[in-house]
């Protein structure tokens, strides 16, 4: 498989969101060395960091391409925490896509898979983490009474948003979201939640936020001779 990377130069003018005017990423220079490991036909890569210009994003030093597989492990989120995987959905990153989120409810189940994505295409993506409003796994609002009918279930988190939006931005839908529209106006003007340290761990990347919560992430790439590779 030959990879042709995206030149990191500008490639993530995060603007539009909510939090400011405009917030953009200016040129990277990587310079730090690979921190990696061969396992299993898989070059293993924590080449992942931080810009100081843009204290919450993590993106992967090396562009991610098809057939990449990308490790997001949350190892503590708090219960108003969402980590979320986006990608640009446009050319100049005005608008992102959301590829995959984690809360509370999902750490440490017995299905890694669920940690893995597999990259289907070359693309600019990046990860953050967002606090929204702590919600009530009781009800909407709808039948308060213990023994009503018509109380509606809607759960402990917002497990459903708006797919495309601004970068950095997660908008909640459905019955839960209606229901806590002011609360989450308020959230949604608030910044992402800042990285307080990074470290790497071998081939892994550590990700400490403000607040204690932690994320482990690796990216996967198929190396010559492994028969995905051929895909």
């Amino acid at each position: 498989m030959k990879t042709t990377g995206i030149a990191l130069s500008g490639w993530l003018a995060l603007a539009g969101f909510a939090a400011s005017a405009q917030t953009e990423l200016p040129a990277v220079k990587v310079t730090a060395p690979s921190f990696s490991s061969q396992r299993g036909g898989y070059l293993i890569s924590g080449d992942f960091k931080v810009d100081p210009r843009m204290p919450s994003v993590v993106f992967p030093a090396q562009a991610l391409v098809k057939g990449d597989i990308l490790s997001i492990e949350p190892i503590s989120l708090q219960d108003n925490e969402y980590l979320v995987l986006q990608e640009c959905a446009s050319a100049d990153c005005h608008e992102a896509s959301i590829v995959r989120f984690w809360t509370a409810d999902n750490i440490g189940g017995d299905d890694a898979r669920y940690n893995r994505v597999r990259i289907t295409h070359e693309n600019k993506y990046f990860i953050w983490l967002k606090r929204l409003p702590e919600v009530s796994g009781q009800s909407c609002g709808q039948g308060w009474f213990k023994f009503s009918n018509d109380t509606t279930e809607c759960g402990s988190h917002f497990t459903s948003f708006q797919q495309i939006s601004p970068p950095l931005t997660l908008i909640p839908n459905g019955d839960l979201a209606a229901f806590h529209q002011e609360a989450l106006q308020k959230a949604m003007r608030s910044d992402p939640v800042r990285v307080r340290q990074q470290a790497h761990e071998g081939s892994t990347y550590v990700v400490t936020y403000d607040g204690g919560s932690i994320a482990r992430i690796q990216r996967m790439h198929a190396t010559r001779g492994n028969p995905q590779d051929q895909q």
